[in-house]
């Protein structure tokens, strides 16, 4: 497993800022400790919290930007749909997050391959016409992610032992 060391400093300065912040020094580190991107290759030196974390995120970040056509167009499909992600996040108190995600793989078995093809910025945009299937979990997810943040976070604060180790200033 990979050392994931956060200063404590850092980690303050980042709870002040807020949840988004908090949760960003954690994802941003590991993410800086397996080089950049979770790969096959490196998801080994991580564990199941952390790259539960990182799925999030990548979820968050696609889902927010242009919904769950967007996220398995951009490849992340499979990872978050085909992996234990929605298991992990029940674990977590997530359980409508879980629901959602659950939900939203059974469109992704369904359409997956039309919506992975390789294709120009038109037809990427047309996508969104042609699978209005997603609308519901797009608007749930967008309506919640602020309290699923929220609970992340929460989370993480709870179990930090899990995500990476503190160090104190003196050490």
């Amino acid at each position: 497993m990979k050392k994931i060391i956060i200063k404590e400093k850092d980690l303050m300065a980042a709870a002040k800022e807020g949840m988004d912040a908090f949760i960003g020094i954690f994802a941003d580190t590991i993410n800086k400790a397996i080089g950049g991107q979770l790969t096959a290759n490196n998801m080994s030196e991580l564990n199941s919290d952390q790259i539960t974390l990182l799925a999030y995120i990548d979820l968050r970040n696609e889902v927010m930007d242009g919904g769950f056509v967007q996220l398995i167009h951009n490849g992340y499909g499979a990872f978050i749909f085909i992996n234990p992600f929605a298991k992990m996040l029940k674990t977590w108190g997530l359980r409508e997050l879980s629901k959602l995600v659950f939900d939203a793989s059974h469109l992704y078995k369904k359409y997956h391959e039309n919506i992975e093809k390789d294709c120009t910025d038109e037809e990427f945009m047309a996508l969104f016409e042609q699978f209005p299937e997603f609308d519901d979990v797009d608007d749930e997810f967008v309506e919640n992610e602020e309290l699923w943040t929220e609970n992340i976070a929460r989370y993480i604060d709870e179990n930090v032992d899990k995500f990476a180790e503190i160090e104190k200033e003196n050490e």
